[in-house]
């Protein structure tokens, strides 16, 4: 007796399959008209791996290289395959470890711990293998263990971060992937095989190297590799900081909590912030011409908080700060320029009044009195309410707005008298050596908490506008973060175990039948790593108030 045949749907197809074929073989088999490479499948509308077998008639779409999904399964499986080279090329027995840091540019930055000199000779082995193993198209494959297996295994392979990580988990049993022979653990689906990963390059950089992938945009071209340094600096400093208290991984900081230490790192982390805001505060006041210190960044940056907390220091130190929102400049709701969907575009520049703005600062430079302006949200309007403004020698203007890096914004202001400063929150943590907490996770937590306390936002809907949000930081605030004089991360060592208990309640609310499903679920999983922290012990003017709320600052 034959195998029972299912019926399978994929576009304006339909096709019988017999009973354990795998998506994989179907899509060979269907040959899906498709821009990019499809790496996973929705079946039935659940996400599914390639590997997965037929079990029931079911309606097919993809996921490609080109959705945010499958973009993030390339990478992981991208990495598999160049740690599984690495130690291949190298010799496992030189390798003591291996480390994913950090992005830089459209890649992922890797040291190596260990009997291994990076130079471009040894990289170029390393890519070669990989090339070998791309063109064999070899399985990756997938198992499931006991949570104690998995634990016994990543001591065996001296995978410590990932031990003590594990210590923590409280699911029965963990997915494990291996590829020739090489096992390891990811938070996250991984393609069907080797094949997929034909865009790849290593390039020497810093101590370590770069993992070279392609965009989201362009998932089979692979781009130009283009650093920012200055960024690179500041992650890598707030890295090393949290290496020297012991605090590289999620792990660690699970032992933190749980040994009564968390505290203690609490006030650490927010001196640690306090004394970078200061420093920056004597920088702005030894250049004696500064009059407009710039502030920019991408989203739930913490902007708002951080320009409170300059401007009290810069009092301090004998200056009279005034604080002022860019968006006070936006022009009439009924003028505002509309995107490519037709919707109002906020965040482009032709939002702001350009011209009133810079009538305005340079007559405020003059030494003129002006009336600054307000922005009327609900009538959607500008407003003049007596906000009159002189700037004597020891006035300075704090100027928040996404645009504050872009000198199109400030043209009539002498580049002597700004200070620019670029904000962001640059995640220091990594889930483990080989699994990164992208620093868009962070935003996206703090701003659906955010959302939902002032706006009565669903964690889904914010989940939803989170790419346009995304689009509008490509476009208007990275392409000149690396013009800032210094830059500010104001990511909190300890801030995901405190915001887990805030969002998980809201990401639970997402259905499984909403689009945003997935993410909400992939973000619960990640939190899940976490020991939760209780937010008592956190300061009033902490940047992470912002989001939680309680702050002694009007934000």
């Amino acid at each position: 007796m034959g195998k029972k045949m299912f019926q399978v749907t994929l576009d304006d197809k339909v096709m019988e399959f017999p009973r354990g074929t795998s998506y994989g073989e179907i899509l060979e088999t269907m040959k899906p008209d498709s821009q990019s490479p499809a790496v996973l499948v929705m079946a039935n509308g659940r996400l599914k791996e390639l590997h997965k077998t037929l079990k029931e008639n079911c309606r097919l779409s993809l996921v490609t290289t080109g959705d945010a999904i499958g973009q993030k399964t390339y990478r992981r499986s991208a990495t598999l395959l160049l740690l599984k080279a690495l130690y291949h090329v190298a010799g496992g027995e030189r390798i003591r470890k291996v480390v994913l840091h950090y992005s830089v540019g459209e890649g992922y930055y890797y040291t190596i711990q260990g009997d291994v000199q990076i130079t471009e000779e040894f990289l170029q082995k390393v890519k070669n293998y990989m090339q070998e193993l791309v063109k064999k198209k070899v399985p990756i494959i997938k198992r499931s263990v006991k949570l104690n297996e998995a634990i016994r295994l990543f001591h065996q392979h001296g995978m410590y971060d990932k031990e003590k990580l594990f210590r923590y988990r409280r699911v029965s049993r963990v997915n494990l992937y291996s590829l020739a022979g090489f096992e390891d653990y990811y938070y996250g689906f991984m393609t069907w095989h080797t094949g997929y990963l034909k865009y790849f390059d290593l390039i020497p950089y810093d101590e370590g190297f770069v993992l070279l992938m392609p965009s989201l945009d362009k998932p089979e071209e692979l781009p130009r590799f283009v650093p920012s340094p200055k960024i690179f600096h500041i992650q890598k400093e707030s890295e090393l900081w949290g290496e020297m208290l012991n605090v590289a991984s999620v792990g660690d900081l699970n032992d933190f909590t749980c040994q009564g230490g968390i505290q203690k790192m609490i006030l650490i982390a927010e001196a640690w912030q306090e004394g970078r805001i200061s420093s920056i505060a004597k920088e702005i006041i030894r250049r004696r011409d500064v009059k407009f210190v710039m502030i920019a960044g991408p989203s739930s940056s913490g902007k708002t908080t951080f320009s409170h907390r300059l401007s009290i220091q810069l009092a301090a130190h004998g200056m009279k700060p005034h604080p002022i929102a860019v968006d006070n400049y936006f022009v009439n709701r009924e003028d505002t320029p509309l995107d490519e969907e037709g919707k109002k575009n906020y965040e482009c520049l032709e939002a702001i009044d350009v011209e009133l703005f810079n009538r305005d600062m340079t007559a405020l430079l003059q030494g003129e009195e002006v009336e600054l302006p307000r922005f009327d949200f609900v009538d959607g309007k500008r407003v003049y309410k007596g906000d009159f403004l002189r700037l004597d020698s020891d006035d300075i203007l704090v100027i928040e707005g996404i645009h504050g890096l872009n000198d199109k914004l400030s043209y009539s202001l002498p580049r002597e008298n700004k200070f620019k400063i670029y904000i962001s929150a640059l995640t220091q943590l990594n889930v483990d050596e080989h699994n990164r907490i992208p620093t868009t996770d962070g935003r996206l937590i703090r701003r659906m908490i955010r959302d939902m306390r002032t706006r009565g936002t669903s964690a889904r809907e914010t989940i939803a506008r989170w790419p346009s949000v995304r689009r509008g930081e490509e476009e208007n605030i990275f392409p000149y973060q690396e013009e800032a004089d210094v830059m500010f991360n104001s990511a909190l060592i300890y801030e995901l175990a405190v915001l887990k208990l805030y969002v998980e309640p809201l990401l639970f609310q997402i259905r499984p039948e909403e689009p945003e499903y997935y993410e909400a679920k992939r973000l619960l999983k990640f939190l899940d790593y976490f020991v939760g922290v209780p937010s008592d012990d956190i300061p009033k003017n902490s940047i992470l108030r912002e989001f939680i709320g309680g702050s002694c600052f009007d934000v």
